[in-house]
């Protein structure tokens, strides 16, 4: 009971701590704004404009921003705010998804390798050594370029392939500190099965920097995604998103600047929004801080 107590002390002091955050909460409203563009584009870029990605005139290609076009249009004579709002949805659902199953893969293995040890930790030894014998970039580019239909799902599934081996690595070292404590020691002496104690017991008290860590990946990943469609190996037309819209206005930088400017300066917002929250919870649940 006191240590229940203390963890409810502990938990609430971190929360405490984040609503205390000026950046936190900043970067917080950053990011409501853009889940919303993902999961409700129309409503959000209906404020400016017609809203219409897709509705397109090639009378205005390239046109700089104007009065209900705020970011202007783009090389199609599409209006490039309303591409860009809609453009949120793939980054965001590739990292988030990335993000979600590599973290599920890398606690599953390092508490399973950490926990009972011997030849199966060699073995998860081995795999994640292979594994890190292919740069992450190099291998998900190889992949993805043999793959003919490169949808979000695709992506997401390639990218997280190779996502999981750091932060599985990092949930194998907390299992092994985990598993010494006393409370591990007295389930195991009362006869509780090893699935009940890593369910029960070993994840709960391991998964924190793990947590932390998949936040902040979140931005990477997403960064990455972007980086991959940008040289021509991520989604593909007719799919909205951030990486194909620089892709195409690398082109055209000199004479119409703003087809790069704007794509890139939200891609990087929404990259910059992540990586702070990740350290603000990192700050908050660093107990050396309390």
């Amino acid at each position: 009971d006191q240590t229940a107590g203390k963890g409810r002390t502990f938990g609430r002091d971190a929360v405490t701590k984040l609503l205390r955050n000026p950046v936190f909460l900043l970067s917080l409203a950053y990011l409501v704004v853009v889940f919303w563009a993902a999961a409700f584009p129309s409503t959000l870029s209906g404020l400016f404009g017609h809203g219409d990605p897709w509705q397109c005139d090639l009378a205005y290609s390239a046109l700089p921003p104007q009065p209900g076009h705020p970011f202007g249009y783009d090389i199609q004579g599409c209006d490039l705010y309303a591409n860009v709002v809609y453009g949120a949805r793939p980054s965001i659902v590739i990292g988030l998804t990335v993000t979600a199953v590599s973290t599920v893969i890398a606690v599953t293995l390092g508490t399973v390798a950490g926990y009972l040890g011997g030849w199966v930790d060699v073995l998860y030894g081995r795999i994640t050594e292979i594994f890190y014998g292919f740069p992450y970039m190099v291998a998900a580019i190889v992949l993805l370029t043999l793959i003919g239909n490169r949808s979000v799902m695709t992506v997401a599934m390639v990218l997280a392939a190779f996502s999981w081996p750091h932060t599985s690595r990092l949930m194998r070292g907390q299992v092994l500190s985990t598993k010494t404590m006393d409370y591990v020691q007295a389930a195991r002496a009362l006869g509780a099965s090893r699935r009940h104690i890593m369910r029960r017991h070993i994840i709960p008290n391991s998964i924190s920097p793990v947590l932390v860590t998949a936040a902040l990946s979140i931005g990477g990943t997403i960064a990455g995604e972007a980086g991959l469609t940008f040289i021509g190996v991520g989604l593909r037309m007719p799919t909205i998103s951030w990486g194909l819209q620089l892709s195409t206005a690398q082109k055209y930088f000199i004479s119409s600047p703003h087809l790069l400017i704007y794509p890139a300066l939200v891609l990087t917002l929404t990259v910059i929004a992540f990586t702070l929250i990740g350290d603000a919870i990192s700050e908050a649940l660093d107990p050396k801080r309390h």
